[in-house]
């Protein structure tokens, strides 16, 4: 027989507060067709994008996190020293070690949680969201600071034309806390590995350190140019449209409810065109409301979906109580899919 004690965990978790943090520089289409030959048209009607977010050098991942974090632990209605853990999910710290999370939890004042990264992609805040509600059931902390955060564009290849106008950058941090009923549901997650190259970093770093320099690609200018994000757009496009709706459709099965049930869909703002045909494909009715975040922010990885949530609720689309879908998905590749009750 174990000796070990049982957890004294909550029973279910929790959203209890949501806040979000864009740069102050709005960056229309027109910025983006500088370096690219293509139009404001084309750029909308394939991506449904018209302007986006990009951080000034002020604006760095762990001040973006910060802001995002304040706002979300305010509306949790709890101090930041009661903060357990801070699960931070971004590509685009630069600093292999530490953890940027460690930064940002002694900047909030939250004392000294337990603080780590993950690297999930656009799948990241899902899968923070699991981690988070897997340790206020079992124990580990009585309330954790989820944030999804990326400076995308320090990733983007500006000459790229299938890439250039994709990315944006911004925060979105949730606060998730004991629960008495269930408001997270089950999680299905997983990877497809085999389409690993689908989405991917030009040239790995250590392509920078001591490799053959002349293999590295090189901009207009003749100059090398800085690892970026590349993808195949139709093939992510096929998978996102048509896998990540059995996914969703799984997460709605094993919360047990159905399309009817749902008042909010907030999926990961990748592409508008994939947005509104994972809309038809679920069938969901008209009552429901449907984030779409990416005509004014881009695709922010894993911060899209709490900054979608946190303007849902800030403009009054979507109210504290409602039940949402939300569902991630990207380089891998990953997703994660869950139903929650908003904060």
């Amino acid at each position: 027989m174990s000796k070990i004690k049982p957890s004294k965990g909550a029973p279910y978790a929790r959203i209890l507060g949501v806040g979000g943090y864009r740069p102050t520089r709005v960056v229309p289409n027109e910025v983006i067709l500088e370096k690219i030959d293509s139009s404001d048209e084309w750029i909308r009607s394939r991506s449904g994008i018209a302007t986006r977010h990009w951080a000034s050098p002020e604006e760095t991942v762990a001040a973006m996190s910060v802001e995002a974090s304040g706002k979300a632990i305010a509306d949790a209605g709890i101090r930041p020293e009661q903060i357990g853990a801070v699960v931070v999910s971004t590509v685009s710290h630069f600093h292999q070690t530490p953890a940027i999370a460690t930064e940002i939890a002694d900047r909030i004042g939250a004392g000294k949680p337990a603080a780590f990264d993950i690297s999930a992609g656009c799948a990241g805040f899902g899968y923070g969201l699991t981690l988070a509600k897997g340790m206020i059931v079992e124990g580990s902390a009585e309330y954790v600071l989820v944030i999804g955060v990326e400076r995308l564009s320090d990733l983007t290849d500006l000459e790229d034309r299938a890439t250039a106008f994709l990315f944006g950058d911004g925060a979105g941090a949730v606060v998730v806390g004991p629960s008495d009923e269930p408001h997270i549901g089950p999680t299905v997650w997983g990877s497809e590995g085999d389409k690993a190259s689908t989405i991917k970093q030009t040239v790995p770093w250590d392509a920078f350190h001591g490799g053959d320099v002349s293999t590295l690609p090189l901009d207009s200018q003749g100059a090398i140019k800085f690892p970026a994000i590349t993808q195949e757009g139709q093939a992510v496009f096929r998978w996102a449209v048509f896998e990540m709706a059995k996914v969703a459709q799984q997460a709605l099965d094993a919360a047990g409810i159905t399309a009817d049930d749902l008042d909010v869909f907030i999926p990961h703002q990748a592409n508008l065109r994939i947005i509104d045909s994972m809309v038809k494909t679920l069938k969901l009715p008209e009552h429901v409301t449907v984030a779409r975040d990416v005509e004014t922010t881009g695709n922010t990885s894993a911060a899209s979906i709490p900054l979608a949530m946190e303007r849902l609720l800030a403009t009054g689309k979507a109210k504290s109580g409602d039940t949402a879908l939300v569902i991630g998905f990207g380089a891998g590749l990953v997703y994660a899919a869950t139903v929650v009750t908003l904060p």
